[in-house]
């Protein structure tokens, strides 16, 4: 059954993220039990990389979160949570998507709807230039790319190190997944 009403921002949003960060978490449930199964520390991956120049797995993980932590609260209008960023195991990762799950599961859809042209001031880059775009633009624009790149990103790191993950792995959270 297809609806015909508009689609909303937080409809866009929310869901698109807090599923995502569960597949993410279930990512991890793999990566640990790969490490168990094949007798090496699961430590190793957080910093493994795919090439020298990029960031390591621990900080895709971190950046999806912060993405979609941040994301959500400049478009609520809303404090975001800090995290300190010093996660050194797979567990503490799985606590830090955790808590950003939390922390989306007390924004609310109204805060969040009519924020399409709400200007959003965000940093960007290592110099934390000042970017601003319309909320729309900057939803569709900016926090779902970046949330995606960085979730695939830990995905490829975790299936280029021999973790037995897949499509369905990827999509095992997703409302979408049974179509895959």
């Amino acid at each position: 059954m297809t609806s015909s009403a508009p689609i909303s921002m937080s409809s866009a949003l929310l869901p698109a993220l807090s599923g995502m960060l569960r597949n993410l978490d279930h990512l991890l449930d793999k990566a640990l039990a790969s490490a168990e199964q094949r007798h090496f520390k699961p430590e190793v991956l957080m910093q493994t990389r795919l090439a020298p120049d990029m960031l390591p797995f621990a900080s895709q993980v971190r950046i999806a979160c912060d993405t979609a932590k941040y994301g959500a609260a400049r478009l609520a209008g809303v404090e975001a949570p800090r995290h300190d960023d010093n996660e050194a195991t797979l567990a503490e990762l799985k606590s830090r998507i955790r808590a950003t799950l939390d922390f989306l599961a007390t924004v609310q859809a109204e805060q969040i709807d009519g924020s399409e042209a709400r200007e959003i001031s965000f940093p960007v880059g290592r110099e934390r230039t000042i970017r601003t775009m319309a909320g729309e633009a900057y939803l569709k624009h900016w926090v779902l790319p970046n949330f995606y790149f960085h979730v695939v990103t830990a995905y490829a790191l975790l299936r280029h190190n021999g973790v037995d993950v897949g499509k369905v792995d990827y999509l095992a959270g997703s409302a979408g997944a049974a179509g895959a």
